[in-house]
């Protein structure tokens, strides 16, 4: 558990995880800045360790931190504003140590309206947008198990041994995008990611916006398609990436955050030997192809209303009528199996 800003129920969430029924749990908690007294009035509690690593390591960071300080079979992530179920975390473990399971996703609720869905697994659009799926959707509507494109990093388990083989989250990308790209490489490496209907977590979400935030999220989905798609795959996609850059652009020039998307792609620019040097290892680790993976993202994109994003209705049916025919022409590039084929979401 990170705890950065005025986290107002870290208490909270954390008795609620050391509460948990059905598991053995000790709890790693790393101060990335928590600016109340929050964490020091937990220090003392014999099941937590406080790790202080002297400045905020974004949320990547400090969970590869905990993960090293963590001794459990099983590792979870879940967010300093979220309040696990009692038998929520033995639910998200048993269903990490299943055989060809890569990561466990909760049912992340909204905290003020537990029958309402926050996140139900995430969709991910073959331009590397990813979304809270389910938002504002009822929580019966999502009743039932399934794999997902990628699991919410507020709430998710994996074995610790799988965690360090993927090698943790991707530190450069900071926050944002990071769960997305370890959910995919989790894919890559032809292990499962799985959404649990019956481990429920409630969430304190506020889908905020400010300038850093737009930095990031746009910087790290460059820095995951840069990285985690084949070339043949990056080649096939390139007129549409093309567009949503010249798209995005013109909407962070509106919205006042020019600069920043600016200084993502200047960001990707100086660090294009790290770049580089990152596609290189994630390219050697996997062992299936995009082809094999492309029923896991989708044509659309349909955030939800809440969120105040969207796309005009033309734009989304060109997307995926594009996201129809750049499938075909990848998986005619290859004859194996694919994954993830029927996932809900991934339809055009």
């Amino acid at each position: 558990m990170l705890a950065w800003g005025d986290e107002p129920v870290l208490e909270e969430a954390v008795e609620a995880v050391l509460a948990s029924e059905g598991v053995d749990v000790d709890v790693v908690l790393v101060d990335n800045g928590c600016t109340t007294d929050a964490v020091d009035r937990l220090r003392s509690h014999e099941r937590i360790i406080v790790v202080d690593p002297g400045k905020n390591t974004g949320f990547a960071g400090g969970c590869n931190l905990g993960a090293r300080h963590a001794q459990g079979e099983v590792l979870a992530f879940i967010n300093g504003d979220a309040i696990v179920a009692p038998q929520a975390l033995a639910r998200l473990a048993a269903v990490a140590r299943e055989d060809g399971v890569g990561l466990a996703s909760g049912s992340l609720r909204l905290y003020d309206e537990p029958e309402t869905m926050n996140s139900a697994g995430n969709p991910v659009h073959f331009t590397g947008l990813s979304w809270a799926g389910g938002l504002g959707e009822p929580a019966l509507e999502h009743a039932e198990r399934r794999e997902v494109a990628s699991a919410t990093g507020a709430a998710t388990a994996v074995l610790a041994a799988r965690f360090a083989e993927l090698g943790g989250f991707c530190e450069p990308m900071f926050a944002y995008c990071e769960d997305t790209e370890l959910s995919l490489r989790a894919w890559q490496r032809g292990w499962r990611v799985v959404y649990v209907p019956d481990a429920v977590v409630l969430h304190r979400y506020e889908f905020s916006r400010n300038d850093r935030k737009f930095y990031l999220l746009e910087r790290n989905r460059l820095f995951l398609l840069l990285t985690l798609f084949e070339r043949r795959t990056l080649v096939v996609l390139a007129p549409a990436l093309l567009g949503l850059e010249l798209a995005m652009f013109a909407v962070a020039v509106l919205q006042g955050w020019g600069r920043q998307k600016v200084s993502g792609w200047r960001w990707l620019w100086r660090h294009r030997k790290e770049v580089r040097a990152r596609r290189a290892v994630v390219q050697a680790e996997r062992t299936v192809s995009d082809a094999a993976i492309v029923g896991l993202l989708t044509g659309d994109f349909a955030p939800g209303d809440s969120t105040g994003l969207g796309a005009p209705a033309p734009m989304r049916a060109g997307s995926r009528i594009y996201w129809m025919f750049a499938r075909r022409l990848l998986l005619a590039a290859s004859s194996g199996p694919a994954l993830g084929g029927d996932l809900r979401g991934s339809r055009l």
